[in-house]
């Protein structure tokens, strides 16, 4: 018996111990500016090793594989996708922290989704009169997104520490006045399934592309600008001067880097560091 025992705590161990509280984790999640839009340049090519991004499905053309971690060149969230705002996030991130802290990030995002596709109870229902075409994007994470980012989210926690979560949605419901506590929905979920301290895990919530630069879907700021009501633990990044696309849906390249910088930023500030260097 007391080998047993022995055995029990020397594994036990090694699973405490194989998590490094210097890899800090950071789940994103949203729609198609979330996803990536703009096409990458080769300035986005070139990455800190710190910043690692897990792999959420199989993409042979990349050489990558679900569930495991890679250094965070985009595209950071499918195969095709393209520059988003967790690009600068995780850039300035290890650009201003310790160098002894890595930076990964979990990317689960679907373009043209609303909210109630990451409803672990309900997304079914809204998946039954979904286009085909974004049927085909849910299928690479086995018809759930929500589960598999809860999944990859498990998986990360082995290796990491969750610090906070990333979210840009709402172009598809734009004027939805029950956004909020839509997002608090998912929010709470994610509290409980990963068996995450509210208090200690802020949501970062971006806006929409900015009346300024022509946003169509520009009103919905207004909403989105009452989370932190509805998630105490919530803060609004401003993408005023975050250069839109000419679909006015969209950003470029140039607005998902400053966008994702500003989302550093805050992240920063809540971590306790200032910020020194901008990437």
């Amino acid at each position: 018996m007391k080998f047993f025992i022995t055995i029990g705590f020397f594994l036990l161990s090694i699973n405490v111990f194989s998590q490094d509280p210097n890899f800090y984790l950071f789940l994103c999640f949203g729609q198609s500016n979330m996803e990536g839009n703009a096409k990458f340049e080769a300035q986005d090519t070139i990455v800190d090793n710190r910043f690692q991004v897990l792999e959420a499905v199989d993409c042979p053309n990349l050489g990558r594989k679900k569930g495991n971690w890679y250094p965070a060149i985009p595209p950071l969230c499918r195969c095709q996708t393209g520059l988003t705002p967790a690009d600068y996030f995780g850039r300035t991130l290890v650009a201003n922290l310790p160098l002894k802290i890595k930076i990964g990030i979990i990317n689960v995002s679907i373009g043209g989704c609303k909210i109630e596709l990451f409803d672990k109870n309900n997304y079914q229902s809204y998946l039954s009169t979904a286009p085909n075409w974004m049927l085909n994007m849910v299928k690479d994470y086995d018809g759930n997104p929500y589960g598999r980012l809860v999944e990859m989210a498990k998986l990360a926690q082995k290796v990491g520490v969750i610090k906070g979560i990333l979210l840009h949605q709402g172009e598809s419901n734009t004027n939805d006045t029950l956004w909020t506590k839509k997002v608090k929905l998912v929010y709470d979920n994610l509290m409980k399934d990963l068996k995450l301290k509210p208090k200690k895990i802020p949501l970062l919530a971006g806006e929409l592309v900015n009346a300024n630069e022509g946003g169509a879907c520009a009103s919905m700021n207004t909403i989105i600008s009452r989370l932190p009501q509805v998630i105490p633990n919530s803060y609004v990044i401003s993408s005023d001067g975050c250069v839109g696309a000419p679909d006015h849906l969209h950003f470029k390249a140039e607005g998902y880097r400053i966008l994702g910088t500003r989302y550093a930023t805050k992240m920063l500030s809540l971590l306790g560091y200032p910020i020194k260097t901008v990437k």
